[in-house]
């Protein structure tokens, strides 16, 4: 028989709980007022997110952003960004394509030059990994008749997950989901995450569309759920490539602003192709079957 934990060790699990709960208290309004007033508003919270992201990301390379190579990387997805407002959404991806070809090029050369190996992948993936989700965010909101449900709903959906996910693994713990990758999530808390995905996803996508058929709900937030929980051990695998606990310090009780946004930066665009193959106009979870 397994013994039950101590009361101490019980109470470790939720050590970080009250400075997560502060952190939410004064994100979430802030997120979601940008989100609702306006695709203004949510853009320049989308731009201002980049330049952290890009920050982070080019420091845990061991680079700064006040100089090349380093600065390469928030020059071109802001650039690729402001593309995408302008309505000019290929051209942008192709900016940030040549942007990723150009990085690795520019840091390889470098490092030849000096005779020192230089990680030129991993600043050029940042390009990449920030700059598709930035610009599936501007791409979402951007559309006048569906852009504020839509990325409501990638939120709301991403949020729960992360949420549920926490609480059930550390109410329930279980098996490893992917111990080498990341030993603190379990089985529980992907399928805790999953459920409460399920939950207020559903609520969400109803509040915006009360007649929307319940399996098309289902379907669209499992995948975006599903990205979600994948960008979040994503994560945790770029941040033990790196050898560090978090990709910053800047908010207290998440780390880095890529700690805290691990699970939009893979469900974002997911939706947004979801998005592109149902049109203009349509929620996510208007599909017919």
């Amino acid at each position: 028989m397994t013994p039950s934990p101590s009361p101490s060790a019980s109470g470790k699990r939720w050590t970080d709980l009250r400075k997560r709960a502060l952190s939410a208290a004064v994100l979430l309004p802030a997120a979601l007022a940008c989100i609702w007033f306006g695709a203004e508003s949510f853009t320049a919270m989308v731009a201002l997110a980049v330049a952290v992201l890009t920050w982070e990301w080019v420091h845990l390379c061991g680079r700064r952003t006040r100089a090349f190579p380093g600065l390469a990387v928030p020059l071109v997805v802001l650039a690729a960004g402001t593309l995408a407002v302008m309505d000019r959404v290929r051209v942008g991806l192709l900016v940030l394509l040549a942007g990723f070809a150009v990085t690795w090029l520019g840091v390889s050369l470098m490092g030849r030059r000096s005779g020192v190996t230089q990680p030129a992948r991993r600043l050029a993936a940042g390009v990449l990994y920030i700059g598709l989700a930035g610009l599936a965010l501007i791409e979402l909101r951007h559309d006048n008749e569906a852009g504020r449900g839509n990325v409501l709903f990638v939120f709301v959906v991403v949020w729960a997950s992360d949420i549920g996910a926490y609480l059930a693994g550390r109410a329930f713990g279980g098996p490893k989901l992917a111990p080498a990758v990341s030993p603190n999530k379990t089985w529980s808390g992907a399928l805790g995450g999953l459920v409460a995905a399920l939950i207020f996803g559903g609520a969400c996508a109803l509040a915006f569309t009360p007649g929307a058929a319940l399996a098309s709900i289902a379907v669209v937030v499992v995948l975006v759920g599903v990205a979600s929980q994948a960008g979040d051990l994503l994560e945790s695998a770029i941040k033990r490539h790196f050898k560090v606990k978090d990709t910053s310090s800047l908010i207290p009780g998440h780390g880095g602003l890529l700690d805290r946004l691990d699970g939009v930066l893979a469900a974002a665009p997911v939706a947004a192709l979801l998005s592109y193959a149902l049109g203009q106009g349509r929620p996510l979870w208007g599909w017919t079957w």
